[in-house]
């Protein structure tokens, strides 16, 4: 279903955003909302006279992500659209921000904790200066990049559900975004191959590590870190002193380069999921 045929979707997000502090749609639900990609669920809640109050929404394989009216909060309005969803064999949810409301509606649906993204900080002082390994060329991104960087993506991201299924498309549809700047999309080469890439972002006035993608035959000597170091210095140059960036809360090795870069821990995004899926994930 497209937004075209969700009166009222819109203001139903940023109502929320306004209240709670965080979006309650993810980037590639937005992106999938704008192309009005087909949903694989959809549920809406509305007033007697028509208002839109609470929605649940997911394309894809993408985990659901669901809204409430503040103004129509404590009414169970949440709850019947997670139990609905979660006896219809939904088995994922997001909550982005993992506010002590959620964590309760989670709680009461018997959901478990199964993946946190953590959102971390930095407070740009200084431009960084990158330390280019041996072999390695940093460059700007040229439009003949785009099917070397899609296949570094797949292969660094393999085992990611949401990055390592970026594809041609996806890549194409990303770059249209308004925020999308080719000056701050950096490529690694070796050998006249492409072996990493970063892929800054800027949007109202925050700058952020969107992507850092290594393949996996480069990795282990300081490609990732470089490469972190040349888009932040980007970042400062263009006058940006605040930078976000997202990672997966057991990624260790990540985590270890960016808190190498200062960054600190900002705010975090929970996926919820019935306990059976968590066993799963456990055993992974």
């Amino acid at each position: 279903m497209s937004t075209s045929r969700l009166p009222g979707f819109g203001d139903l997000a940023e109502s929320a955003a306004a209240v709670d502090g965080v979006a309650p749609f993810n980037e590639a639900t937005l992106l999938a909302l704008r192309n009005r990609d087909s949903a694989r669920v959809l549920v809406l809640r509305t007033t007697p006279e028509g208002a839109l109050i609470g929605a649940a929404y997911a394309s894809g394989d993408a985990p659901v992500e669901v809204v409430v009216d503040p103004a129509h909060r404590r009414t169970g309005i949440g709850r019947s659209i997670v139990e609905e969803l979660v006896a219809d064999g939904e088995s994922e949810f997001w909550a982005h921000g993992d506010l002590p409301a959620a964590q309760a509606l989670a709680a009461s649906a018997g959901l478990e904790v199964g993946r946190t993204l953590l959102a971390l900080r930095l407070d740009l002082v200084e431009a960084p200066t990158e330390i280019v390994p041996d072999g390695i060329t940093l460059r700007t991104y040229r439009d003949e990049d785009l099917d070397a960087i899609v296949a570094v993506n797949a292969r660094a991201f393999a085992s990611h559900p949401e990055q390592g299924s970026m594809d041609r498309a996806d890549f194409e549809r990303r770059a249209s975004s308004d925020w999308f700047d080719p000056a701050g999309l950096f490529v690694a080469e070796r050998a006249g191959q492409v072996v990493g890439f970063h892929w800054t972002k800027v949007e109202q006035g925050i700058g952020e590590v969107y992507v850092v993608g290594i393949d996996p035959d480069a990795q282990g000597g300081g490609l990732g870190k470089a490469l972190t170091a040349r888009g932040l210095r980007h970042l400062y140059e263009s006058g940006l002193r605040i930078v976000d960036l997202y990672v997966e809360g057991d990624n260790s090795p990540a985590l270890a380069v960016y808190e190498g870069l200062g960054f600190t821990p900002h705010a975090k995004d929970v996926m919820y999921v019935r306990p059976h899926v968590a066993d799963a994930h456990s055993h992974e």
